[in-house]
């Protein structure tokens, strides 16, 4: 991979998409992580004076916090922070006096409550500017499900979602994104001690490789494969009940 021609591309690819909406510019979510890091240096790069990064923190790891405060003020990219804690309290709360869930089901269920604030939080932001809000899923997510359903997967324009795990870690380098953020095991930031490689069964190596050549163990390839299918209604739209004519008559 040519990681300058494909930031080159990235940034003008976003452009054009901005501007095929009428729309000014791009918001996104900065978590800590090494794809809102790249996600959000080129979209400073695509729109140095209408980009916008939130840091949505909902009990968050500090160290997340403060890697995702130090990225943007490296880059000089505008933020603000919303601390969502009181509305995921009041919220989970609310649902579990009548649904309560214990476990790792428990777990899933208030972690897609903190992704799926996080999306009306960026909304907001967007509807407020006239901008897109900008998703920060690559490809090894995007193509197994790994993401929340009108959550992190609920945005206008996936800048990464061509782009093997792997590969973003060669922008990340090539952008000069810090190594505290690199380094660190990726997690959606969900719950403590949660990562994407423990949720997954998976390592992205093992995921990357599949999607790359199709190889991999049988253990492996059956996992993703069902991963996959398991999660295809996350990669399309609603199905449209059609009624057909002679029903109407």
């Amino acid at each position: 991979m040519n990681p300058e021609a494909v930031v080159n591309y990235l940034v003008e690819w976003s452009r054009q998409k901005v501007r095929d909406a009428g729309a000014l510019g791009l918001v996104l979510g900065v978590s800590g992580g090494v794809d809102s890091a790249v996600a959000a240096i080129i979209a400073k790069k695509a729109f140095p004076e209408n980009c916008m990064t939130l840091l949505l923190p909902c009990e968050s790891d500090v160290v997340d916090r403060m890697d995702s405060q130090a990225l943007v003020e490296k880059f000089n990219i505008p933020y603000r922070i919303i601390d969502l804690d009181n509305a995921y309290h009041l919220l989970s709360t609310q649902f579990e006096s009548y649904l309560k869930f214990e476990g790792l089901k428990g777990k899933l269920l208030r972690g897609n409550i903190k992704s799926r604030l996080r999306m009306m939080a960026l909304y907001y932001s967007a509807q407020a500017r006239n901008y897109l809000v900008l998703g920060t899923s690559n490809k090894s997510e995007l193509y197994v499900g790994y993401s929340t359903k009108y959550g992190d997967a609920g945005v206008d324009l996936q800048l990464l979602g061509d782009l093997l795990k792997r590969e973003v870690y060669e922008l990340a380098q090539f952008l000069d994104v810090p190594e505290s953020i690199i380094n660190k095991p990726p997690s959606g930031g969900l719950w403590s001690g949660q990562t994407d490689e423990g949720e997954m069964g998976l390592t992205y190596e093992e995921l990357d490789n599949y999607l790359a050549s199709g190889e991999g163990s049988l253990e492996v390839i059956n996992k993703i494969e069902g991963m996959m299918a398991g999660s295809l209604h996350k990669r399309n739209m609603p199905p449209v009940a059609i009624i057909f004519p002679e029903l109407r008559d």
